[in-house]
Formats: C-alpha cells, structure tokens, sequence
C-alpha cells in the first residue's frame, strides 16, 4: 500500500496515456470500417476517384534498384539490433546478467514496432497542414499507417514504396532506445525498461527525427544530418547520460572490479555491427546511385582509422591492446561518421575517424572516472561523444562535390542543432524517468543486483552460474 501511494501519480499519467490510444484506436477502427466500405464501393462502380492522398505522400513511381537496395538495407539496420547490438552489449556485462542485457533489445525491438506503427511513424514524417506547426511535429493523419498504401511513397523518396519507406525507419526508431539501456545495464528492472521505452521513442525520438528528417525546423536551418549522428546517437548518448546520473552506479561500483564476462561475444557482436552499419549509412542515401557509393566507402574508412586511432591512445596508457579497446574504436568511428557518411569525401571520413577515437576513448575512459558516474557501457561515451565529434565535423567537412545538400554548411548550424535535441533529449528522458519511478518502479533492490537479473528477472541463467 505505501508503495502506491508514492506511485499513484504516476499511474494517473499511465491511465490517460493508455485511454487516450485507446480513443484513437478506435476511431481509427471505425474509420477503417468505413474505408472498407468506400473500397468495396469503388470496386463495385468503378467510377469512385482514387482516396485523396496526406499531404507527405505521393504517388509511388516505382524505382526497382532503390527499393531492392532499401529492402536490404532495412535487415541490415535491424541486424544492428538483434543480434548486433545484443551481442555487443551481452559480452561486456558480468555473467550473472547477460540474458537480461540482450533481452532490452529484444524488448526495444517489440516496444518500438508498435509504437512506430501507433504514433511515431505519424509524428516523425507526417506533415501538418499548419506550417508553423509543422515546424515542430508531424501531422497524425498516418496514425495506425491509416492511409498507407501499396501505392503510395513519401514525398522524400517517390520511387519508393511507403511501407519499406516506414519499415527502414523503423528500423532506426529500434536501435536508438536500445543503445540508452547500455548505459543502466545491470541494474533496471523489465517492467520499467519496457515504459521508459514506449514513451521515449514517442515524446523523445519521433520530434526530433522530425525536426531534422521529416520537414522540421532543424533541417530547414541547414542542420546536417545524413544517417542519424544527431537524431540516433547523440540523442541515445544524452538519454542515456540521464538515466545513468539518475539512477546512481551499480552496487560495487569504483569499488570492486566489474569486468567483461565475455569480449568474443562483443566481438561477434561488433562485427555484425560493423556490417550492419553498411546498410545504415548507404541505405541512407534512399537510392542505388553514387552517393550510396560514398557512404558506404566512408563507413568503412572511418572505422578503420577510429579503430587504430583509440589503439594509440589506449597503448600510449594503457601498455595493452585490449580487444574491447579495438572495438569500441572502431564503433567510435561507425557513430562519428553517421552524419557526414553522405556529405563527406573519403579523405574527410578519415579525417573524422582519427578524431573520434581518442575523443571517445577521453568520454569513455577519463571523463567517467573524473565525474564518478556509472555509464555501463558507455552508451554516452561512445554514442554521444562520437555523434558530437561527427556532427560537428561535418560542418568542417561536407563539400559539394559529394552532395549538393552541402551547400552553405557550417559549425555554427551543426551546433544549433545539437544544442536543440541535446535540450530535448535530457528533459524529456528526465521526465520519463519520473514517469516510470512512480509507476512501474526502475531500480531493482540491492539483493536483486546481487543475485544477478538473469536470475531474479527472467528465471533463467547462464550453464555454470
């Protein structure tokens, strides 16, 4: 009882929250309802004019290499999730918790393909009839993908179909909310894992992808954002920044040693990653053309140098070459090379790679120690220091000989707008935050933390534990 009274707050917002999707549920079934009967009348008078289209479509005319190369890229992108991202992040956590580290993917995989389909798509890459609006948030014409056709393609890529269109995105919608649970793996419970999820990648990631993807003010601003450096990952590593700062370090912390139980694991992981990241930057490009080309080549060559670039450092302190150290370099590089991937010439995503490494070698490794905050996995360390790093070298870097888009860049709008989704992204995590401790709950007890999640959590363990 004295449980719910300090939650009952929380579970007020949690009931309008739920009644409210309800409500729009099912007026969008009775919508639906009667847009079977306008369809079987159509068929029967052949006479009816085609639906009006939402102001963010138009009619597909289909590109049959652009949509081959986006259907592969949207596995690509969700590989970097399950097992890509699992992988990475099961292998650094102690044993006691891997089945429960991999599983927040799994979760951030279910959550967010529903909230995608609910709101997020709607509010992302709708657009509002209300420019001024439209500024800020999407239109909810496309709530529940009502309106959405095998005819129809989003006004950013007419030769593409608008169910990949929204399939690829999705795909980004997954992994942003799934990078954040490295920075509290071992220490937050399920129940609260999936809430935070569901309305974080709502009110935190689909305002933001609007802003600078989906006809928002940021990308009318001039804000560079080719695959997700702002709206992925520096959005990710600030979220996930917050989350570590609000719920304290794990027990044992600073204290005892907490080690990786297994770096082969991170390294399979990481390779998938690396992989699946083709897709993510090249896919990017929305089209099987030269600028696909660069992307891609540019993904590669960042990584590589990011890669050797932390081994140096890590070297020069550390007398080591961890294996751990050469995959986070080379991740540092993947993240740093995001937004530049498709504005960038080869020898600038070098260029970019060899400052990402030491940068996110300096977040991860001194910055945490010299703060005394427990980011488990580095989440902001490699995600939000690296997206930094590209974001703004991009400005420094985009030329227009790879992209015409290029035009006019500068540090000073790169700024603007990490300066807006930075804002965005730690308030409304925060009050998410709240939203849940007051609800479900987020930390789990101290005996719980000690046992180990897989245990206490999911009932299950690793053979040997």
């Amino acid at each position: 009882m004295s449980q719910f009274k300090h939650r009952w707050p929380g579970l007020i917002a949690l009931l309008c929250l739920t009644g409210g999707l309800l409500a729009v549920g099912a007026a969008s079934a009775a919508s639906d309802s009667g847009a079977a009967a306008h369809i079987a009348n159509i068929a029967a008078t052949a006479s009816e004019p085609a639906p009006a289209l939402f102001l963010h479509q138009v009619p597909l005319e289909l590109d049959a290499a652009g949509t081959a190369w986006l259907g592969t890229s949207t596995a690509l992108v969700l590989l970097m999730t399950l097992p890509g991202l699992a992988l990475f992040y099961g292998g650094m956590v102690r044993r006691k918790n891997v089945i429960a580290t991999i599983t927040q993917s799994v979760a951030a995989f279910a959550v967010v393909s529903l909230t995608w389909f609910i709101a997020g798509y709607a509010i992302a890459f709708g657009t509002n009839g209300d420019a001024g609006v439209n500024q800020y948030i999407g239109s909810l014409d496309a709530l529940f993908l009502n309106g959405v056709t095998v005819d129809t393609a989003h006004s950013l890529l007419p030769g593409i179909p608008e169910f990949l269109w929204v399939s690829f995105q999705l795909t980004f919608a997954i992994i942003t909310p799934a990078l954040i649970t490295g920075a509290f793996a071992e220490r937050l419970k399920y129940s609260g894992m999936l809430l935070f999820t569901a309305l974080w990648s709502v009110a935190v990631y689909a305002p933001i992808a609007h802003w600078v993807w989906g006809g928002g003010f940021l990308g009318a601003q001039g804000v560079l954002d080719f695959a997700g450096g702002a709206v992925v990952h520096v959005n990710s590593g600030v979220a996930g920044l917050v989350c570590a700062l609000f719920l304290g370090p794990r027990k044992g912390y600073g204290v005892e040693p907490i080690t990786a139980h297994n770096p082969v694991l991170t390294m399979i992981g990481a390779s998938l990653l690396l992989v699946g990241w083709i897709g993510f930057n090249a896919g990017s490009a929305g089209a099987a053309n030269g600028l696909m080309g660069v992307a891609l080549i540019n993904t590669l060559l960042a990584a590589a140098a990011a890669s050797l670039a932390w081994k140096f450092v890590e070297v020069v302190y550390r007398k080591k070459w961890s294996l751990i150290g050469v995959l986070s370099g080379m991740v540092a590089g993947l993240v740093a090379i995001t937004p530049a991937a498709g504005f960038v010439d080869p020898k600038g995503a070098v260029v970019i790679g060899l400052v990402a490494g030491p940068a996110c070698y300096v977040s991860s490794v001194w910055l945490k120690k010299l703060l005394k905050y427990d980011d488990s996995l580095d989440a902001f360390g490699l995600h939000g220091a690296g997206g930094l790093v590209g974001a703004l070298l991009t400005g420094v870097f985009a030329t227009t000989a790879v992209n015409g888009l290029s035009e006019g860049a500068n540090i000073g709008a790169q700024t603007m707008g990490l300066v807006w989704t930075i804002l965005w992204s730690a308030v409304g995590t925060l009050i998410i935050l709240l939203i849940c401790k007051y609800t479900t709950g987020l930390r789990v007890s101290g005996a719980q933390e000690t046992e180990g999640l897989d245990a206490h959590l999911h009932g299950e363990v690793l053979d040997g534990v």
